[in-house]
Order: C-alpha cells, then structure tokens, then sequence
C-alpha cells in the first residue's frame, strides 16, 4: 500500500499565499494580519489593532481568488489555500476609487493642520490619491464639538473611520480620553494644549517614563530646544499597550509653572529669602544640618520625600540621613498605619495577566482613578467574562459591572474581609492562625461572601488588588494581613497599589524607617528639630495641617523641589532647586519589579540642578563616607544590590481593630492633584470630574468627559462602638 500524504499544517493554521508568498497563518485570523506578519503594506483607516472591527472606510480591499469583487482585508477571515493579491490592477483600482470618495469632502487645510506631517490620511492619499479632483460641488461643513479642555476638534476633517467611537466604547472614555488623539487617522482630533505650537518635524522625540503612578508607563517626549511641548505614548505590551493616560500625556505644562524654582535659596539674617550660589547653599544646609545634630542629636533630624523621586536621589538623601545618626526617612506620605513596615511590595501577578483573570476582588480600590491603565486591565478581564467583587468605603463609579459592591463604613471593611476570609476558610477546610483567627472567628458570614469566596476558588486565576485607600486605612496592617490570608487560601495573587511612581524603588533603596526610626506620620504627630522636605509639598501629606505645623516649628527647615511656592516661601530656610523626571537621569521601579532607568528629555529651569548632584555636594560637604563619586553609572553600581533586592515586611505585627467615635473622614485624593506636578497643569485642572453615583438608582455606566480634575467630595462616616 502507498503511503498516504501527510499534513504538515498544525491543526490551528491554515495555508494562504499573499502576492504569491506562501504562508502559515492562524485559523480564524484575518487577511490583514496575515499581510502585516508578511510586512506587505495595505492601506487602512477604521483597523486598529486594539480596537474591535468596523469595516467601515474599505481602504484596505484586496483581491481574492475566485472572489466576484474585492474583499475587506480587515473584515475577510483566510481559509485554506486561500491566494491573496494586494496589487492587483483590481484591488489598486479600489483603493484609489475609495480614496478618491474620501476626499470629496475633506477640507484642504493641510498646511494649517496640527496633524501635518504625522496624518495618516496624508500619507495614503499621496500612494493612492489623484492629483485632481474630479468633485466640483461645495464641500460639507460640520460643526466642531468641545469635549473639554484636552482635546480639539475640527469635525470637517472626519473620515468617519469610528476608531474614536470604538475606543470610547471599548476602552474608556474617561482618564484615558487623550488617547482617541492618536487613534484618529487624520486632524479632526487634536492634542488642544499643544495647538498650533509647532510642526512635528521641528519636534526632538526623546523617551521617557510616566511619573505619576506607579506603572512606569512608556512615552516620548515631544521637545524643541529643550521644551516638552508634547507627550505621546510609547508602545509597550507589558505595561501601558498603545496607551497612555490623561495626566501622562498632559502633565508636562506643569513643567512651566509660574513658581518654578530656579535658583539656590537662603534665608538671611533679616528673616528673607535670598538668591546665592550653589556652594553657599550646599555649605548653609550642611551647616545649619550640623548644628542640630550637635545640639539635639541626630534623632531630631527627619526627611519626608515624595513618591515619585528617582531611586538616585532617594539612595544619597538615606545615605545623608543615616550619616547624620537618623533613621527618620519616609515616602508614604499618605500612609496612617505602618506597623507592619509594608512597602515596595510588587505585583504577585503582573501587570499585563490581569486582563486574563476570571476573578477580581477589589480591596479599598478605585483602579479607575488609582492607576488608570490598571483599570483598563481589569475593565478588559470584565469584558472576557471575569467576575469582579468589591469591598470599598465609596461607592465608586467603576467603568465596568461589579457582581457585587459591598460599600461600608471604614472600620467595617475589617469585618467585611474577615467574613470572606472566614467563608473561604471554610469552603476549602483550612484554619487561620496567630492574631487575625479571633478576628476571623468572629466575623459573621452571609450568602454574599460565600459568593465572593467561591468565586475566587473556583476561577482558573484570580486577583485581589488591595488600592490605595486600604493603604490609607487607619487600620492598613490588619486590613493587609486579612487580605494575604484570603488570597493565600483561594490561591488568588496579591496585588497591591505602590505609593506614586517610584513607591518600589524608594523602598528598595532604604527610603523608609528601619527598626527605631519614624514613619512620615510619625514625624508629622512629633515634629523634628530640623525637616527636610524632598519634591513634597501639604497637599502631598495624610495631614496637610500637621506637615505645615512640622515645618513651621522646625529650627531648620529644607526644602529640596522644583517649586517655590508660598508655603515654602514662608517655612524654608534653605531652598536647593531641582529637576523632575522629564529633566534629570533616573531610574524608576514599577509595580511588576522592573527597573526603567531614563535619562533627561527637557532642559533644567535656570541654576536648578539633577537632584543627585546636589545630593553627592551636600554629603561631601558633610563630611560623609560614599559621596567621593563623580558620574551617575558609579552611584549606580553602588546602589545595584539594593535595588535589585525584594523589601522584607516585618513580621512582627499588631493588628489594630479598634474603632474611633465620631466621624471617620475618608477623602479622596483627586486624580488630576496627586502630586505637584499635576496640581500645576492648566489643562487637567480644567477637566471636569465625573459624576456623583446616584445610590438610589440601578448600578450602570457612566461615561463622562475626560477624567477627575476637581477635588472629590470628602464623605464622613457615623462609627459606632
């Protein structure tokens, strides 16, 4: 017997051949991908890769055998020995026939167009256009909308392609509006800021990272002659995909502030700041350093830095406070309870899974307004079916279908978790131990967190993201124990929201307490003899009121920033101007452990300096070992084991439950107003913040325009005994 013919094509693929190219593709894709894997150009609007398809402008019809007329490669799935041709005189022949459609009414404004030079319109119409329009009559004229103060609009240009409706639809609208700029394929949508500013050929792209949270997002940095005029974001599949968010991309004006600091600052004899060089600030800070610690020790001498300093900057301001005998440092601002010491924690499961989990628990979180992109993950799991739970003292509104919102006071979150640990106890006949089993025990069980806890047990993965108000909770380290014990026992990752962009890094480099020192609200409850402040400011604090008291009533207060502001004006003895991550050399660690080291994009304002430099001149003016380096690779060489290495969490722990009288304050932090930075730029300031959650009426979908820039509202909660 002969032997038979084998199939050498694995069942998931199929055979096509692409301008006579033969080729492997898989089953159920469409002839465009398998053009873009065999790098052959087809012309598209309405594709995009992450958007759902429309197939609505034709731009990219190609030829198939047998087929009576041409096919949509975007639309058209392959099937088996399908023969493909996409320069056929057929399918040049449509191409150009659609483009010339498109055209009838485009407006011809190309040289007035902010899209000039990167439109996509522009470009296809130069492969595919005619020279003369073959239209005389009138062209349509359509009304511009106003959506807000990020985005232009000159609707004329539109093509309707409907990527903007798509991406609105699909992804979210708010937080992320921004990004229907780039998705547009031609100048109806614009980046408002950047208006008629300048031409993307006079532009210098230099890459960066986002600074605002913790994800380390990918981006350029627009610049000309040393400016960032623009953001766009930079494509990185493990972090923010094609994406970016709103304070990413706009953040930059606050760059530009009127209050910039841009020069060395001392407070004379007569009580008044005044301008000096560098080496006479360096040498009054180290001085007047000294001198407390002669006087009071070096224990009177505490440093509160924000989140989002680069791991350089936060590595030498530990080194100088250690050196001075103070273990006072801190970054977690916002942060009420550290008992536990908990931070730099990473995600147990990263970033880029989330969006394949089948179960969601959300502990104290808010991803919407946390960590935008982090929503989009988890608003992605819920569109493939995942089931998402949420124990929160707000009812927020969520971009996405909760199957249940358990919203309660804030000292119930802690009964609230304790009754779905205590159910997936029992559902997997487990036992809790130590501190935390009288209160499980104690926590009464109904239906509701059954559920919760079945459904993270029975879903192939889960996640818990435990959000940045269980961090801020008052009783954080209980609320933190409770929710390891609930993921260890349903076997869900751990996920917790990092403080600002660098709260991992910090934490890596020893920008926290060690064992005898104070935490930031340590410092603010017992104020220091001298304070220095890094990049922080009230508005950055759990207690504005405290932080100002702080610095008010410190013998030496230093302030080492980019911003000048009234507050500092007034509390400041010493005030050291420097650069913020678009303008300095740095290195951030994101919540998945991965260290993205920049360097500077923009130019500094005036005398101010990369904050390192002016580190390694205060530590050699102190006398301090490790300050002898001259070139930031050797600073890094030092810091490499540290910041390579996973923060230990204290186990030792005191889990505090007791409730307060009275009213317990829960505030929101705004997320347009979450660091200095954002809290200076016009245009996010100017967006409009979400509406208010109707708790009378049935849980639904709100899309507003374009993200939260005015403060939320502060809701107080009666706690009984």
């Amino acid at each position: 017997m002969s032997a038979q013919p084998s199939n050498s094509t694995a069942p998931d693929l199929v055979n096509i051949e692409v301008d006579g190219i033969a080729m492997q593709v898989p089953k159920g894709s469409m002839i465009i991908h398998a053009t873009d894997k065999a790098r052959i150009a087809v012309p598209r609007f309405c594709y995009h890769e992450k958007l759902p398809i429309a197939a609505n402008c034709r731009m990219c019809l190609v030829d198939v055998e047998k087929a009576p007329k041409p096919v949509p490669a975007c639309a058209t799935p392959v099937m088996e020995g399908m023969k493909i041709r996409t320069r056929s005189e057929r399918a040049l022949n449509s191409q150009r026939n659609v483009m010339e459609f498109l055209l009838i009414n485009h407006p011809l404004d190309c040289p007035v167009c902010d899209q000039g030079g990167e439109c996509e319109l522009q470009d296809v119409a130069m492969g595919y256009g005619r020279s003369v329009s073959r239209f005389v009559e009138r062209k349509r004229v359509v009304a511009d909308e106003d959506i807000g103060p990020l985005i232009a609009t000159d609707m004329t240009r539109c093509i309707h392609c409907t990527r903007c409706v798509r991406f609105m639809s699909e992804i979210i609208e708010t937080e992320l509006g921004g990004n229907i700029i780039d998705v547009c394929p031609v100048g109806a949508l614009t980046n408002k800021p950047f208006r008629y500013r300048a031409r993307a050929w006079e532009l210098i792209a230099r890459e960066s990272i986002g600074y605002h949270d913790a994800l380390g997002s990918n981006l350029f940095l627009h610049t000309r002659r040393g400016e960032v005029l623009r953001t766009v974001p930079k494509h990185n599949e493990a972090i923010n995909e094609n994406w970016l968010s709103d304070r990413d991309r706009y953040s930059h004006q606050g760059l530009y502030a009127d209050d910039r600091a841009t020069q060395p600052m001392i407070r004379g004899v007569d009580g008044a700041l005044k301008a000096v060089t560098w080496d006479e600030a360096i040498r009054f800070v180290a001085d007047g350093l000294r001198r407390v610690q002669q006087a009071h020790g070096g224990d009177q001498i505490a440093a509160l830095v924000a989140p989002m300093t680069s791991s350089e900057e936060g590595f030498l301001l530990a080194a100088v406070l250690r050196g001075l005998g103070s273990l006072n440092i801190d970054h977690r601002l916002r942060v009420v309870d550290a008992l536990d010491r908990n931070a730099g924690a990473t995600f147990e499961l990263p970033l880029a899974d989330i969006e394949k989990v089948g179960a969601v628990l959300l502990i104290g979180s808010n991803p919407r307004l946390d960590q935008p992109l982090l929503g989009h993950r988890v608003r992605k799991a819920w569109k493939h079916g995942a089931s998402i739970d949420a124990v929160n003292p707000i009812d927020f509104d969520f971009h996405f279908e909760t199957k249940t919102a358990r919203v309660v006071e804030p000292w119930q979150m802690l009964s609230e978790l304790a009754a779905i640990t205590r159910a997936a106890l029992e559902l997997t006949n487990t036992g809790a131990d130590g501190e935390l089993a009288k209160l499980i025990a104690d926590a009464t069980i109904e239906d509701g967190h059954r559920a919760i806890a079945k459904r993270l047990i029975d879903a192939s993965s889960s996640v818990l993201i435990f959000g940045d108000f269980a961090v801020q909770h008052p009783a954080a380290t209980a609320l933190r124990a409770l929710a390891r014990v609930l993921a260890t026992t349903t076997h869900t990752a751990f996920n917790e929201v990092a403080s600002g962009a660098n709260g991992v890094g910090l934490a890596r480099v020893g920008v926290m307490p060690s064992e005898g020192g104070r935490s930031a609200a340590q410092i603010l409850a017992q104020p220091s003899k001298a304070l220095l402040t890094y990049h922080a400011g009230s508005q950055d604090t759990l207690r504005s009121k405290a932080y100002d008291d702080a610095r008010s009533s410190a013998e030496f207060h230093v302030y080492i920033g980019a911003y000048a502001c009234n507050g500092v004006k007034r509390t400041a003895h010493a005030l050291l101007p420097v650069g913020l991550a678009p303008e300095i050399d740095g290195t951030y660690v994101n919540v998945d452990g991965i260290a993205q080291s920049v360097v500077a994009g923009a130019k500094l304002p005036g005398d101010a300096r990369s904050g390192w430099r002016a580190l390694r001149a205060l530590g050699a003016a102190l006398g301090l070992p490790g300050f002898d380096f001259t070139e930031l690779n050797e600073l890094r060489e030092r810091m490499a084991d540290k910041l390579a290495a996973v923060v230990p969490t204290s186990s030792a722990m005191t889990v505090t439950t007791k409730q307060g009288t009275g009213l317990t304050r829960i505030a929101t932090v705004p997320i347009y107003r979450s660091d200095a930075v954002l809290r200076r730029s016009p245009a996010l300031l100017a967006t409009p913040g979400p509406p208010a959650r109707n708790r009378t009426q049935p849980r639904r979908f709100s899309f507003c325009r374009l993200g939260s820039g005015r403060p939320r509202q502060s809701l107080g909660w009666k706690t009984q005994r």
